[in-house]
């Protein structure tokens, strides 16, 4: 092998290693998508089931009926974490009195949602009007900042109450510069 062929010998492997290198981090960058896409789906599962969860009022007369209330949970006070700054380029972990602020009837305590391993994400669920008429809706989100640079990923999921009482979650999720 003479010196131009170990010369272009040595670009080739040089590019090589710049594509691979780049091409594994957005890879790993993906993989971290999923704790986002699987806690939100999570979150949805367990809103829609809160909503099921049948609500009497706390007096009924003797001989009267009352008609269950089905209504959504109530906004969740703060995120998990509390601040982005907690989740940019970096892993937080919560507590599980993080998520039992709103306890019992708010939240992600309403939601029975819980994260007891380390989170790229901070978390927040949004509930717009009562919850229980016609049109009201919820919002869970994940934020996060894999790379640390401080624009972050927002992934979505909605649901709002349709005709007839009946909850409708989004199909899919919303996201906005997945791997930031």
């Amino acid at each position: 092998m003479n010196r131009s062929e170990a010369a272009v010998a040595v670009v080739v492997a040089g590019t090589l290693a710049l594509t691979s290198s780049a091409c594994m981090r957005r890879y790993i960058a993906n993989s971290k998508t999923a704790e986002a896409r699987n806690s939100l789906g999570q979150i949805a599962k367990l809103a829609a089931a809160a909503y099921e969860r049948e609500k009497m009022p706390s007096v009924i007369g003797a001989g009267a009926a009352a008609a269950p209330v089905r209504e959504l949970c109530a906004s969740a006070s703060k995120s998990v974490p509390a601040s982005a700054a907690a989740i940019r380029g970096m892993k937080y972990q919560s507590a599980m009195s993080d998520w039992t602020v709103d306890a019992p009837d708010g939240g992600f305590a309403c939601l029975k949602f819980a994260m007891d391993m380390p989170q790229y994400y901070q978390y927040s669920y949004v509930r717009s009007g009562k919850g229980s008429a016609t049109g009201d809706s919820f919002t869970g989100t994940a934020n996060g900042d894999l790379n640390g640079d401080g624009v972050l990923s927002t992934f979505q999921i909605r649901g709002a109450i349709g005709a007839g009482g009946m909850l409708n979650v989004a199909p899919t999720l919303v996201e906005t510069n997945p791997l930031e």
